[in-house]
C-alpha cells in the first residue's frame, strides 16, 4: 500500500521471506537496509521519478552517504512490515530519509538515512535534478 504521492510520508508493505531471515528466525539486521532502500525507490518512482531514466537522462544517480540505525524489536518469517519513510531535509545534493519498519503499529527498527546525487560518470556530488528537489522540498516535513 502506498500513500498519494502528495503525501509527507510513502508507505509501502513488505512481507519477510525465508531469506530475509538468519539462523535465528528473525529478520537478519542488515536486510532492513534493504527494506528502507525498496521503500526510497517505490516512492521516487510514484512522485514520477524513475532512477534508470534519471541515470540515462541526467547522468545522476543516488548514492548512500550515512546512515543511523536502531534495533528495536525483532520480524520474524512471513510478517508484513510496514515501511514508512518521510524526507526530513532536501541539500544541494543530498536527501534526508526517516524511515521506520513497523508491525501493526508496533516498532521494530527505525533509522535516518542520507542520500547524496552524484554524477554517474565521475561519482562526484552534482546538484539534485530540480523537478525531484522542488517536489522533494514541497513534501518535506
Amino acid at each position: 500500500m502506498t500513500l498519494p504521492p502528495s503525501a509527507r510520508e510513502f508507505l509501502l508493505d513488505v512481507r519477510v521471506y525465508y531469506e530475509d531471515t538468519d539462523a535465528a528466525g528473525v529478520v537478519f539486521y542488515a536486510n532492513y537496509l534493504k527494506f528502507f532502500e525498496r521503500a526510497r525507490t517505490e516512492w521516487l518512482r510514484a512522485l514520477g521519478f524513475d532512477q534508470s531514466v534519471l541515470v540515462a537522462e541526467a547522468g545522476r544517480l543516488f548514492v548512500v552517504h550515512s546512515l543511523d540505525m536502531a534495533y528495536r524489536r525483532p520480524a520474524r518469517l512471513d510478517d508484513v512490515l510496514a515501511i514508512r519513510s518521510r524526507v526530513t531535509r532536501v541539500g544541494r545534493a543530498s536527501i534526508h530519509f526517516a524511515q521506520r519498519a513497523e508491525r501493526r503499529g508496533e516498532l521494530l527498527a527505525e533509522g535516518s538515512i542520507q542520500v547524496c546525487c552524484v554524477d554517474a560518470t565521475h561519482m562526484r556530488p552534482a546538484e539534485l535534478p530540480p523537478g525531484i528537489r522542488e517536489k522533494l522540498t514541497s513534501i518535506q516535513g
